[in-house]
Formats: structure tokens, C-alpha cells, sequence
């Protein structure tokens, strides 16, 4: 397995010298007096050394071993519990929640770095702490001041956990048709029926207590969507001063037995007429919900970066090393009876894609997390709108195109490995395991793709884009006259008009036909993220450029910037064509096949 290394300088560079975050946070009241850059940076070397010295040793061990369910019960493999009660002494858990609470009133774009980094050493285990998160902000956002004042201090220092209970059988994403009861208590409680699944973490031993988001219906609720509401149900009832009392009727009716992340539960949970208390207002729990599920979004667009990275790393430490056939231009190690594989052209192009995509893909994060930052603690209501059309914009995004590139490149790292790679041995075949469910959960990269242009370019008549392509159009008009960034500003511009009119002939056979959406919405958020993060690398090499010429000193770094921005921009974002092809194809080859002839 590789053995994770945390990319700390690379972190740094994104952060300070991209994002320029100091400045960013000294502009949000909030973190103008207790956040730094090295306050900042001695966060990231704290999460290095846990991630790389507890989490990744961890990672095989719970890939071989899996969770185990006896009667409801489930078990974590070994070391798990152990290196969770560590990452909450290290007091990780409360690093983005509110001070009132227990927590240290910290960026939520620092917890998001740090997510990175526990992804990449040990995506299972990582899913259990993670998901917390989601139930925090939920809590923070829509509940009660007593329900805050109950939940969020557990949830906070980590003696509780979270969990997000959605998905039903019958239902998949399509959260509408789901059947879970609430009916009310004369006590002005609820009793939780029904039957969840697909729940990460639902289950296990590593916290006093479990809270469960549960979507649910009340009694008279109208049809579909509008009829959902949200509740709070704990695994253990509360007593009186709010400690764990006794067992809530909230069972793990089994664990899934699944392809990859087979350290984390993935659980059917039973809810027979359990105790919940409502969150929110009554049938507005899909609204309250989504606070939940965008963290889970940018959270799921980490596990691509961090697939990308892991392999990289993997990979390149291989090619180093090992040697097979010689250089077709002439020995390049002749004291070796062969070759490193990485002098080989084909093998280079499949790790600087990994390179490109685990970089390209942290810079979207990051750049992501800095707009949630703003929209939770902005200045002004002005500066707090526009963040969110640009979160909301590049959330499907990041979501289903860096899970989809991250999963390429963690395929393209059992290729650099051959054979060996197929084997568990090398860890590189877990990676692809581990990764393929990002492509699923927190909604299927179809059903991102759709949200993209159905929701969020064009029932929005292209404003949230436009918005974004304005930074872009901005950036290019800047630079038109510099000669360094001729090769990255010229397409990239060119690329970012296309976008805007890509868009529009979309949305004109759309009035034809609004299936037209559903055809071109994959290919076009391929487009999407192919455009978006050449804007990033056209900016990193900027960055890099600057520095070298202002005399750093760290020549071979900004040379690989920049080297790997050509590469981004010649090898990999010509793609864009054949996904402009394929739009340009239409509706009728999709539909003129009647579905009973797909068989033969």
C-alpha cells in the first residue's frame, strides 16, 4: 500500500500563494483576529503527521478486515477506535464549529484541508468523523436553541457521531417517494417508522451515542418533496441532563457487503416507532436538509482529489523504481540492466494526468472552500449572495467531475503498476475500490450533471454562470498582453466564450424539448470542469511565473507548475471537443431505439 505522505508544500502554495488566504480570512470579521498563516500551517502539520503516522498504516488494515455486524452490533476493524479517539484528543472534530458550543470558531476551509488529508491516508475510516459534520451544520443552521444546546457539544468534541438517513430502498436519490412515518407524541416528540439504507457510519463503537438526521412524513403531508420533513433521532434517548440514557428503538438491521471503503459501515438502519424531534419547520426538511448534503457534496469532491493523490504517489514511487525495457531515444540509465519505467513517454503521460488532476483538483477544492467561507461568515449580504451563486454553480462540479477524473486516476495508477497493480499487495487496486463510490453517492454524476444545467444554468437563464465566467473573462483580459501566459490565457478565453454559447444552444432545443437537458448534461459538466480547471492551472502558473521571477529559489517546484499546466493544457483539456461532439449529437440517437429492443 502506498504509505501516504501529505503534499504539506503543495497544500501551501494552493492556500497562500494561489488563494492568498491570509488575506482572504482578514477580510471576514469573523477570523480577522485569530486566524494566520501560521496558525493556519501548523494545523496542517498537525493533521500530516496523525494522518501519515495513524490513518494510513490503517488503511489496508481495514480494506482485509471490513466492519462485522452481530445482532444489530457492529465492530470497526482493528485500530480504528483507537486512532478516533485520537483525532479527538487532538481535538479535530471541533475545529469549524461555533465557540458557544465547544468548538474553535475556525474556518470551515481549514477543516476541508484537512478532510483532504485524512481521505487521502484512509478514506474509511475518515467517512465516520466526516459525516458528523454534516450533522453539526444541520443542527447549527435549523435547530431549536435547545436542540443546539442538547446535540452540538457531543457532536462537537466528538463523544457523538452523525449520520445523514435518506435513502430508501424503493426511493434512490429520488427523495420524494420515500415512506419513512413520524407521527406525533402527545410530548411534542415524534415516533420514527421506516427503514434506511446506504447509511455510512450508521453503526459502529467508536462514540457514546449516534444522532441521525432522518427524513421522514407527518401525518397529512402533501405528496412528493414538499411532504418531507427533517428530525433528529439519537441512537440512545437523552436523560435528563442530556447524558446517555437508554436504548432508542434505532437498530442496524445488517451492513451492506460492498466493492471498496470496507472499513466504514454502510448500514440498513430500522426505525420502529423511535423517538425524533423535529428539525426545521414541518415539511421543509429537503430545505433544511441541503445544508447537510452541499457539506457532503464539496466532502465527496475531496475523495476524488484525494483518489488522484494517493495513487499519484503510489505510482510515481513505482516508476522510479522500476525498471523495464530501455529508452527508444537510448539508455537512460545504462549501469542498469534496464530502464525506470518513467523515462517512458506512454507511462508519463499517465502519471502527470494523476498529477494534474490530484493539483488541478485541490486547487478546486480550496478554491471552493474559500466561497463557503464567505457565504457562512461574509461581511456583507452582498458579498455573501454572490459566494453562494458561485458555490452553487461549482458544487455539481467539483462533486461529479473531480470524483470521476479522481477515479480515473486511480485507475491509471493500477496501469503504471501492470500486473502487480491488479494484486492487493501493492494497495493500488483498493484505491480504485475505495473511489468508485464517489461517482455515486451524494447523488450519481448524471443527476449532478442535471442539476448543473437543468437547476443552475439555465433555470437561472445563465446568471450563476455568467457569474463565473466573468472571473474567468476578467482574468484573461488582464493578461491578453503577457507574453509568458500567451499559451494558457488565448484557449482559455477562447473556451470560456464557448461555454456561454454551448449553453444557449443547448437551452434552444431545450424549448423543443426538455429531454434535451437530460442529453447533454453529462458531457456538458465534462466541459464544465475541463474549462474550470484550466482556469486554475492557467492562474498557478501565473503564480509560479511570478515567483521564479522575482528570484525564489525553489526553481524545480514553479517549473513543475508550470510544466504541468502545459501539460494539463495540451494533453488533457482538448477533451473538451469530443464532449461538444457528443452535445452537438442531440436527443434522437438516445431515443429512437424503443426500450424493448434492447434485448436481442
Amino acid at each position: 500500500m502506498p504509505q501516504y505522505k501529505a503534499p504539506l508544500r503543495d497544500m501551501q502554495f494552493v492556500l497562500h500563494e494561489l488563494l492568498n488566504a491570509e488575506e482572504h480570512f482578514s477580510k471576514l470579521p469573523a477570523f480577522q483576529e485569530n486566524v494566520s498563516r501560521e496558525l493556519v500551517d501548523q494545523y496542517l502539520e498537525a493533521a500530516a503527521d496523525f494522518c501519515e503516522n495513524e490513518l494510513s498504516p490503517l488503511n489496508q488494515v481495514g480494506d482485509r478486515e471490513g466492519c462485522t455486524w452481530n445482532d444489530g452490533v457492529v465492530t470497526t476493524p482493528t485500530g480504528f477506535k483507537e486512532a478516533y479517539k485520537k483525532y479527538v484528543e487532538l481535538g479535530f472534530p471541533s475545529l469549524a464549529a461555533e465557540e458557544q458550543y465547544g468548538g474553535q470558531g475556525l474556518p470551515n476551509s481549514l477543516g476541508i484541508i484537512i478532510s483532504e488529508m485524512i481521505g487521502s491516508s484512509n478514506w474509511a475510516w475518515g467517512m465516520y468523523p466526516g459525516l458528523s459534520h454534516g450533522a453539526v451544520r444541520t443542527i447549527e443552521h435549523h435547530g431549536t436553541e435547545e436542540q443546539k444546546n442538547t446535540y452540538l457539544p457531543k457532536l462537537i468534541s466528538g463523544e457523538w457521531t452523525g449520520t445523514m438517513c435518506l435513502t430508501e430502498s424503493h426511493a434512490g436519490s429520488d427523495l420524494g417517494i420515500i415512506r419513512t412515518k413520524a407521527e406525533p407524541n402527545a410530548d411534542g416528540s415524534f415516533a420514527i417508522s421506516g427503514e434506511k439504507i446506504f447509511i455510512s457510519a450508521g453503526e459502529h463503537d467508536m462514540a457514546d451515542n449516534i444522532v441521525h438526521i432522518v427524513l421522514a412524513r407527518l401525518p397529512g403531508a402533501p405528496k412528493g418533496t414538499k411532504g418531507i420533513s427533517l428530525f433528529i433521532v439519537p441512537k440512545f434517548k437523552l436523560t435528563a441532563d442530556g447524558e446517555v440514557g437508554e436504548r432508542n428503538a434505532v437498530r442496524c438491521g445488517s451492513i451492506e457487503h460492498k466493492m471498496g471503503i470496507h472499513g466504514n459501515a454502510t448500514c440498513v438502519i430500522n426505525f420502529d416507532r423511535a423517538t425524533g424531534y423535529l428539525i426545521g419547520p414541518e415539511n421543509r426538511g429537503l430545505n433544511a436538509m441541503f445544508t447537510f448534503m452541499n457539506t457532503a457534496r464539496i466532502g465527496t469532491a475531496v475523495q476524488g482529489l484525494s483518489a488522484a493523490e494517493s495513487s499519484f504517489q503510489g505510482a510515481l514511487a513505482y516508476a522510479k523504481d522500476r525498471l523495464a525495457m530501455r529508452s527508444l531515444s537510448g539508455p537512460k540509465a545504462p549501469e542498469k540492466e534496464a530502464d525506470p519505467i518513467i523515462v517512458h513517454p506512454a507511462v508519463r503521460n499517465l502519471i502527470l494526468t494523476q498529477k494534474a488532476f490530484a493539483e488541478g483538483g485541490r486547487a478546486l477544492v480550496y478554491y471552493l472552500a474559500h466561497y463557503a467561507d464567505i457565504v457562512e461568515k461574509g461581511a456583507t449580504e452582498e458579498e455573501r449572495k454572490f459566494a453562494d451563486n458561485i458555490l452553487s454553480l461549482l458544487t455539481p462540479i467539483a462533486k461529479a467531475f473531480l470524483t470521476e477524473v479522481g477515479y480515473e486516476a486511480a485507475n491509471k495508477g493500477v496501469q503504471v503498476f501492470g500486473g502487480h497493480g491488479f494484486i492487493s499487495e501493492h494497495g493500488m487496486e483498493q484505491i480504485v475500490r475505495d473511489t468508485r463510490i464517489a461517482c455515486l453517492y451524494e447523488g450519481t454524476t448524471e443527476i449532478q450533471a442535471l442539476d448543473l444545467l437543468g437547476r443552475k444554468v439555465l433555470q437561472t437563464q445563465g446568471a450563476m454562470l455568467k457569474d463565473f465566467t466573468k472571473i474567468i473573462h476578467k482574468f484573461a483580459e488582464a493578461n491578453k498582453d503577457n507574453a509568458d501566459l500567451k499559451e494558457f490565457v488565448e484557449p482559455l478565453a477562447a473556451l470560456n466564450k464557448e461555454w456561454g454559447d454551448l449553453t444557449m444552444q443547448i437551452g434552444m432545443r431545450a424549448m423543443q424539448n426538455p429531454d434535451e437537458v437530460g442529453a447533454a448534461a453529462v458531457d456538458y459538466l465534462y466541459f464544465s470542469g475541463y474549462v474550470t480547471l484550466a482556469f486554475l492551472w492557467a492562474r498557478m502558473a501565473q503564480v509560479a511565473q511570478q515567483q521564479l521571477a522575482a528570484g525564489s529559489t525553489e526553481v524545480d517546484f514553479y517549473n513543475a507548475k508550470i510544466t504541468t499546466a502545459r501539460f494539463y493544457f495540451k494533453k488533457i483539456l482538448p477533451r473538451v471537443r469530443s464532449h461538444v461532439d457528443v452535445i452537438a449529437g442531440g436527443l434522437e440517437p438516445l431515443m429512437t431505439l424503443d426500450a424493448e429492443h434492447f434485448a436481442f
